[in-house]
């Protein structure tokens, strides 16, 4: 008689090899459809973080009572910086001592990293530079204004600049490769912070300005004609005003202007910033991207962070930086969705690295996630909450740490939508599947406490769809009633609502919602301050 497989003893072996192989695969990105997620151990992965203050892991002894307030917020990420003057004060003498026990301590913590590379620029500024850079200033020269004074910012158009950063950056990322590569705690590395111009729209050094006069280099005419039907429209504006001429310098090209100097600005900043993300991938391939600090309305060149990884320019970048996997925005702006909206094109993923930590955190968090398939969500200063356990934004991870599984399924089939309210933009309306769904602030209804106050604290949920008739809801404050989207004359009726949450995949009911908490059959809610999952079965009636 033949032996008899033991089937399940088998499963365990083929999924423990693919645990161990995965194990030791560097997180990567990998499009699905329209939607790019990050993979970590085999699986999708959101980034359910927090960036730290400039100067919190400036030395070992201050990270360690940190940890446990990351931890009670839910967080599954932290963004640590690393410093290039601390990392390399003496040149060519390394010391990772810094890096290395952020790893151990997030490892202890069950945590993952994103380092940030505080490199030759940090908010537009060189304050990171070592000593030996700064002092060093004319092997590693600096930018000039129009009038030859020198700035504190080190110039792109510098070789010895650029090799400097780079030695420093490899040794960075061999590094994380040779202590970190089999346990993957480091997920992904943003390239250089925030750079950009000021107060000058360009560097007016001789090497830039002898940049300056040479022809616009060949890809960049061969993006911008590939590309043409899908330029931003300021930069296509520019081409198109100056004839859409394909050879010549940045002038003849673009015509004057700071807006030239600002696009000159941003190839070559990006051709820097490439070189040293490309060197670093070569050693260690984890996904690395570059951030920028947003600019406001009427604002010009040189009066905001110039000729960084902006929305206008990134067609720019994106021809100048193909080892850059992605752009994303800082924010500290009010107009959250348009950006978001402006970041998310063109195969650009969203995610954002530092917000200001407010009290718009925990709705922004879900939403970005529901509504632009974002790869995460971090605020700035994580560690200076002084009641972790209480923080709305850790409720909110909470439920996204449960969705999770859920969300990255889903969000391939684009059956997935955010709601983001507030008093100055109370309702919303969605579409998914046959259904209509009318999402309103939780103070909209007029017998809440908090409906006649002046200010409404910022809600959102995300709305996942399960079945023709069957969605996932969860979220903080936020009213949903639904329509069939193409009969008018059918109504819709709630069959059943269930709060309750997962534990792995599987679905756990802890109350069956009726009466009150769904005004006798009129909505689903989940009320301002609270924040729950809810599955709703619809059914129609005449």
């Amino acid at each position: 008689m033949a032996p008899r497989l033991n089937y399940a003893a088998l499963l365990l072996t083929v999924c423990l090899f693919h645990f161990n192989l995965c194990k030791g695969q560097a997180p990567f990105l990998q499009q699905k459809g329209e939607t790019t997620q990050l993979i970590v151990e085999g699986q999708p992965f959101i980034i359910l973080g927090g960036e730290l203050g400039n100067s919190s892991a400036s030395a070992a002894g201050p990270m360690r009572p940190i940890w446990p307030k990351l931890k009670a917020m839910n967080l599954n990420t932290v963004l640590v910086p690393v410093y290039w003057e601390l990392i390399e004060s003496r040149e060519g003498a390394f010391d990772l001592s810094l890096p290395r026990e952020a790893i151990t301590e997030a490892r202890r913590n069950g945590l993952k990293l994103v380092f940030l590379w505080f490199g030759s620029w940090k908010n537009s500024m060189s304050c990171y530079a070592p000593a030996w850079v700064k002092l060093g200033f004319e092997q590693y020269p600096r930018a000039r204004d129009a009038a030859g004074r020198s700035q504190e910012i080190l110039s792109p158009f510098s070789r010895n600049v650029l090799e400097a950063d780079k030695r420093a950056f490899e040794q960075l990322m061999r590094f994380i490769r040779d202590f970190d590569g089999e346990t993957g705690t480091v997920l992904m590395v943003q390239v250089e912070n925030e750079i950009g111009m000021l107060p000058s729209a360009r560097d007016h050094s001789p090497l830039a300005n002898e940049a300056f006069d040479k022809a616009v280099p060949a890809p960049l005419i061969e993006y911008l004609q590939q590309h043409k039907a899908q330029l931003a429209p300021t930069l296509h504006e520019a081409w198109r005003a100056n004839g859409y001429k394909t050879s010549g310098n940045w002038e003849a090209v673009f015509g004057k202007g700071l807006h030239t100097d600002e696009i000159f600005m941003a190839w070559f900043y990006a051709v820097f910033t490439n070189e040293i993300a490309e060197a670093g991938k070569k050693i260690y391939p984890l996904p690395m991207f570059v951030n920028a600090a947003l600019n406001r309305p009427n604002r010009k060149p040189g009066e905001y962070p110039s000729a960084g990884p902006l929305p206008h320019l990134m067609d720019v970048w994106k021809a100048a930086g193909p080892a850059i996997d992605f752009l994303a925005p800082d924010f500290y702006n009010p107009d959250f969705e348009l950006w978001c909206e402006r970041y998310a094109r063109r195969g650009n993923p969203l995610f954002i690295p530092e917000h200001a930590f407010d009290a718009s955190v925990a709705a922004k968090a879900l939403y970005a996630v529901a509504q632009y398939d974002a790869l995460g969500f971090s605020p700035f200063a994580i560690e200076s909450t002084e009641r972790p356990g209480e923080e709305p934004l850790g409720k909110m991870y909470a439920l996204i740490r449960q969705l999770m599984p859920l969300i990255t399924a889903r969000q391939v089939q684009g059956a997935i939508r955010g709601a983001l309210a507030s008093k100055a933009a109370p309702e919303t309306v969605l579409q998914l599947g046959r259904y209509e769904l009318n999402c309103r602030h939780g103070y909209t209804l007029s017998w809440t406490p908090g409906a006649r106050l002046d200010d409404w604290p910022m809600t959102s949920a995300i709305i996942i769809q399960t079945g023709e008739d069957e969605f996932y809801v969860a979220g903080s404050g936020i009213v949903i009633t639904f329509e069939l989207s193409v009969d008018k004359n059918t109504s819709v009726g709630l069959l059943k609502v269930e709060e309750g949450r997962f534990e792995g995949r599987e679905w756990k009911v802890e109350r069956h919602l009726n009466g009150d908490q769904t005004h006798q059959g009129r909505h689903l809610s989940i009320p301002v301050g609270e924040y729950s999952i809810q599955r709703v079965q619809l059914y129609t009636y005449k």
